[in-house]
């Protein structure tokens, strides 16, 4: 059964190019664990998110395009909104914990009882769960981000190890250290463009053989701390409504473009 491929970018625009970043040892970074604690004071204290999401990119052959209205609350609840031209949202995603329920409202079809993350993945190539996307989008990097060590390299770079192998690398800029990018499993992360204490552009490029996704995630309305109702991450299922299954979901999701 065909999915509805209803979210639409009006403009996709043109996604930055990655920086090349340090690959020397570097020297001791004696300031890493104080200079990090600078740099996430704003995302480490977020409690919930809100924000408009415009996404461009690949997940493999497809081409992903969409704008979602999205929320996030600690420790692991989220609700992603996909904007429909008009009518009614493409798909609604909630989450409260690990599980998620996706629903359909345009072809009346629901997914239960599956993990965020498989939906997440799904939906967009990007297999994250809502505390994960929650910390890359406001750039904590990971849930709970602990430095450990940290280094310098030329051109006035810096590379902090957080604890669990992620790594964040940091460039000076007017005299201030600025997040440019990192690494976790699976995914080399940038950061091109910042509003304020938050990015206003996240690319997400997976580092897995065979994975092939390459997402930007445009970022405006952004407000943090704000209460969002607890029915936000509860779907209310119309009794019409049909089963879907993950593998219908990786054939047509509410995201995929023309190839």
């Amino acid at each position: 059964m065909c999915v509805v491929l209803g979210v639409v970018l009006s403009a996709c625009g043109a996604r930055s190019g990655s920086v090349t970043l340090p690959t020397d040892p570097g020297t001791p970074f004696a300031d890493f664990a104080q200079v990090h604690d600078q740099l996430t004071s704003a995302c480490r204290g977020v409690k919930t998110v809100t924000a408009e999401l415009g996404l461009a990119g690949r997940a493999g052959a497809q081409r992903l395009r969409g704008r979602v209205v999205a929320g996030f609350e600690r420790p692991a609840s989220m609700r992603l909104e996909g904007v429909a031209p008009f009518g009614p949202p493409a798909f609604i995603l909630a989450a409260r914990g690990p599980m998620a329920i996706l629903l359909l409202p345009r072809d009346a079809r629901v997914l239960k009882g599956e993990r965020a993350d498989e939906i997440l993945g799904a939906l967009t190539g990007v297999a994250l769960a809502p505390a994960d996307l929650q910390a890359i989008l406001t750039g904590c990097i990971t849930a709970d981000p602990k430095p450990t060590s940290g280094r310098l390299h030329p051109n006035g770079w810096a590379s902090i190890e957080l604890e669990g192998g992620a790594r964040v690398y940091l460039q000076q800029q007017n005299n201030a250290w600025q997040l440019r990018a990192a690494q976790r499993e699976g995914w080399r992360i940038d950061y091109p463009t910042w509003q304020g204490r938050f990015p206003q552009a996240v690319r997400l490029q997976s580092d897995r053989p065979g994975a092939n996704v390459d997402l930007t995630a445009t970022l405006s309305q952004l407000e943090a701390n704000v209460e969002i109702d607890p029915k936000a991450f509860t779907v209310d299922v119309p009794a019409s409504a049909q089963p879907l299954t993950l593998d219908e979901l990786r054939e047509a999701g509410p995201l995929r473009g023309e190839s």
